[in-house]
């Protein structure tokens, strides 16, 4: 298993990776991203281009993927499906934040 990546990154949010970059930011194998694109849980910015390209933001997710697997000793489909989670967790709580800031202030 590929050691997780250690140095900081400065992202940006229009920054775009190869899959070859992506691999080495991530700490995870080729195979293994290939794997949870397959099962959807990491996607490249145009899944049916030759090349692959990754945003800034899905190396924190491949990330979070690494970490895992190690800490946890996952296999990929269980790895997938946390990943899965997490983005629908993150997806729901930005859509609470913009209720809740549509709220009246003596609401809130």
């Amino acid at each position: 298993m590929k050691p997780e990546p250690s140095e900081a990154l400065w992202l940006s949010e229009r920054r775009e990776f190869s899959l070859a970059e992506f691999v080495e930011l991530s700490g995870l194998t080729e195979k293994e991203l290939r794997e949870l694109v397959d099962y959807g849980a990491l996607e490249p910015a145009n899944l049916q281009a030759e090349q692959w390209i990754f945003s800034a933001e899905r190396v924190i997710a491949a990330r979070t993927a690494c970490r895992l697997r190690h800490d946890f000793d996952l296999d990929l489909h269980g790895l997938a499906l946390i990943l899965i989670y997490l983005e629908r967790i993150r997806d729901l709580e930005a859509q609470l934040q913009d209720l809740r800031a549509k709220l009246p202030h003596w609401l809130r």
